[in-house]
């Protein structure tokens, strides 16, 4: 299917056109998908004569990636595309692989670049049309790209984002603001990430009144960023007032890319940023390092919500602007209302991105309805047919139709579609999880502590089982160092959450007594980048990173295990 639109026509002419023919475009793009790969392994399964759609319908089932996975390990291993896709496979794309289980793969061609770059390209014109003053300015955007690994096809697996940052694609994007970073590719292309954000920092400050947006795709990413900031900016602050870069970065491409960009010792701008840096408080850093900053694109839905009041705090309730819903499988669309408060945001389904089928999750039933079928205020998990031999795979997300552009429903993201904790009947997923630590964070900070982040896992080591989440946590104080836990404090917490988890979890505890009393266990702060460490070791990208809210790995428990300072039972 080619590119359904000009790219010389107008912003609001390309969406009228895509909002209002929704139907009738992802009819034409399943009919495409269904002619191109009629004759592959796959679909010759379930389809012999007829490749339409009622026919992929009732005939084509709709699968897990587990499902899927022998297929594409086929290919992996060196089979032809047309296992799955007559359109050659030229790569995989890897899933962050934080959740306990390996990265899964999936397969990739150019069609996934070219409706991402079309994504990039539309929701530029959407903030612009909602954000004055940018088209002058620079971004300050956190962009990694991970090393790939080779498959024994020969074919490379990467992240999403890597695929992007080693494409044509990026090395050819248009000149425009939203394209106009402060680093050099060579910053985004090296391959260390310590070295990459820390010159992300460096190159960010000395253009500081350039800077008209900062982010990353994941706001974890984005706190991660200014955390580092916190630790370095006297070293940062000295690479200014010489004009040389710190002797630990050894990337040749970071070396001589920065050194351009510093452009010889700058004392003055040194001494700036020092003050700033050295006053008592950090809250509004970000406005105050960057004076014509005017929003922080990152993504802030699910289980990234968590980090909003720490932006908050740095950034001074700066715009927090999540701009698109995408996966590995897919992009699925962008927020078009990006001012809106991130407990708002909606993404509109773009109907040319992928075949778009919707399983219901209210009720008993579940029927699979198409994109332009779907109801306001119902639930569904989005299943997807793309242009790289995935059909009708399930992608896991649970979502709610908030509304409605045009005729292109919007979607809210509410949760994965997976039980996060279970010891008997109990099934608690990520949704239930937040609003437990929800209540706990009210105790914490009516005790003069803050919570940096949180994870959890079920331990089934002894009967009864029982749940267990570790909490980092810090003083309130700006300048307090010392750490004091105060036991009715974190008892309440237990209590709080058990308090907030649901009747099948209540009865299990309370009554059968096949739950035993939730543990909270207080790591000391720093764990959570351990365990991010722990986990782009393992291949996960910094670039996608999201802190997995249940631990399956038995290594990165031991991480978590290794950092326990206290520990703390409902009664």
């Amino acid at each position: 299917m080619k590119q359904i639109f000009d790219i010389n026509q107008g912003f609001e002419e390309k969406l009228e056109d895509l909002t209002l023919n929704v139907k009738q475009i992802q009819d034409d793009l399943l009919e495409e998908i269904l002619t191109r790969n009629a004759k592959t392994e796959y679909l010759q399964r379930f389809l012999v004569n007829s490749f339409d759609k009622e026919h992929f319908k009732k005939n084509v089932p709709v699968v897990t990636y587990e499902e899927i996975k022998p297929y594409i390990d086929r290919i992996v291993n060196g089979e032809s595309s047309d296992v799955l896709s007559a359109r050659p496979i030229t790569g995989f794309l890897l899933s962050s692989g934080t959740s306990g289980g390996a990265q899964k793969m999936m397969p990739w061609n150019n069609k996934y670049l070219d409706n991402l770059t079309f994504i990039y390209d539309l929701r530029s014109h959407v903030v612009t049309k909602h954000v004055s003053g940018l088209k002058q300015g620079k971004g300050m955007m956190f962009l990694f790209t991970k090393q790939e690994f080779i498959t024994p096809s020969g074919l490379p697996a990467r992240v999403a984002t890597s695929s992007y940052t080693k494409s044509d694609y990026f090395k050819n994007r248009p000149s425009n603001w939203y394209y106009s970073y402060t680093s050099p590719d060579e910053v985004i292309l090296c391959p260390n990430n310590t070295e990459s954000l820390y010159c992300h920092l460096l190159c960010g400050l000395v253009q500081r009144d350039e800077v008209v947006r900062m982010g990353s795709i994941f706001a974890s990413v984005t706190v991660r960023a200014i955390k580092f900031l916190e630790n370095s900016w006297e070293e940062l602050c000295s690479n200014i007032r010489t004009g040389h870069l710190s002797k630990w970065v050894t990337d040749l491409g970071c070396q001589n890319s920065v050194s351009l960009v510093l452009g010889g010792p700058r004392p003055d701008l040194a001494d700036t940023i020092e003050a700033i840096c050295n006053q008592k408080s950090w809250k509004g850093i970000v406005n105050r390092l960057w004076p014509n900053i005017k929003y922080i694109e990152t993504v802030v839905t699910g289980s990234m919500g968590q980090y909003v009041p720490t932006l908050n705090y740095y950034c001074n309730d700066l715009p927090l602007v999540s701009t698109t819903y995408g996966s590995s499988e897919t992009t699925f669309g962008i927020n078009l209302d990006p001012l809106c408060k991130p407990e708002d945001v909606s993404y509109a389904f773009m109907p040319n991105m992928s075949y778009f089928e919707f399983i219901t999750m209210d009720g008993d039933k579940r029927d699979v309805v198409d994109l332009e079928d779907v109801k306001l205020g119902c639930t569904y998990e989005p299943v997807v047919t793309n242009f790289a031999g995935l059909y009708r795979m399930r992608v896991g997300d649970i979502l709610l139709v908030t509304g409605f552009y045009n005729n292109a429903p919007e979607f809210k993201f509410v949760r994965r579609e997976n039980v996060v904790l279970s010891i008997d009947s109990d099934k608690t997923n990520e949704e239930d999880l937040f609003k437990a630590v929800n209540q706990a964070e009210l105790v914490l900070n009516s005790s003069d502590l803050v919570l940096n982040d949180f994870t959890s896992y079920a331990d089934t080591s002894k009967f009864p089982g029982h749940y267990v989440v570790y909490l980092e946590v810090k003083a309130k104080g700006e300048k307090k160092k010392y750490l004091e836990l105060n036991e009715d404090a974190f008892s309440k917490c237990c209590l709080v959450m058990e308090d907030s988890l649901d009747n099948v979890y209540k009865r299990c505890r309370f009554k059968d007594g096949s739950v035993g009393p939730l543990e909270i266990r207080v790591v000391r702060q720093g764990t959570f980048d351990s365990l991010m460490d722990f986990f782009i070791s393992q291949g996960a990208s910094i670039g996608q990173y999201k802190t997995p809210r249940c631990i399956k790995s038995g290594k990165a428990l031991e991480v978590m295990e290794a950092c326990v300072i206290a520990r703390f039972f409902s009664t």
